[in-house]
């Protein structure tokens, strides 16, 4: 597993309210606690998480154009994730459940091609949000390359019973592309292994 960076982490225990509502936090959520890292996929995975482990909801996410690699300042990154929570302890909490997650999720490569081939096995708020589907949904969360994701995502479509819920068509900010599907645990995770095979195949064969 490529490991993800944590570049920034800070918190604000009493945000502005011009602030909160600007960024789209929820009434009486005046805590925001916010990082970049340099990979973003893999972050909102992470934020996911922090609202099952918390009293929090993802305010504001966003990827940076052209990815990690081409940031203009040092602790820009790929992406910048805030978290909104009622008090400065919720948010802290989810946090240290994002930060947790992180050092469990992240991009794998092949012959220098790297993809994301997850599965989420309980969605929390935000992605739940993201992929149209309910609370504690099982979801493939699948990431490549421009053309191997769109071959790879053909090859997970028909892998197992599962359903694509979003599609990221390439290019994506980052450049890359990929989709989101659901089904059960066991079919996402078949979706995920055909998915990943399906890389392997275009980076070992690209021709």
């Amino acid at each position: 597993m490529i490991p993800v960076k944590v570049l920034a982490v800070r918190h604000l225990a009493s945000a502005s309210p011009a602030l909160c509502k600007a960024l789209g936090a929820p009434k009486n959520s005046p805590c925001l606690a916010m990082l970049t890292t340099d990979s973003d996929d893999a972050t909102y995975i992470a934020l996911d998480a922090a609202t099952k482990a918390a009293d929090v909801s993802v305010s504001y996410s966003r990827s940076f154009y052209a990815g990690a690699a081409n940031a203009s300042t040092p602790y820009a990154g790929e992406v910048i994730g805030i978290l909104a929570g009622p008090t400065p302890g919720a948010v802290r909490s989810g946090m240290d459940a994002a930060l947790s997650c992180l050092e469990r999720v992240g991009f794998e490569e092949i012959q220098g091609v790297p993809y994301l081939a997850h599965t989420v096995s309980r969605t929390g708020s935000f992605l739940s949000k993201q992929a149209g589907v309910p609370e504690g949904s099982a979801l493939a969360y699948l990431i490549a390359p421009p053309l191997e994701s769109m071959y790879a995502m053909d090859s997970a479509l028909k892998a197992a019973d599962v359903t694509l819920c979003k599609l990221f068509a390439p290019p994506s900010e980052t450049n890359f592309g990929g989709g989101l599907l659901t089904g059960t645990q066991s079919a996402c995770q078949a979706a995920c292994a055909a998915f990943a095979a399906a890389v392997a195949d275009v980076a070992q064969r690209p021709k």
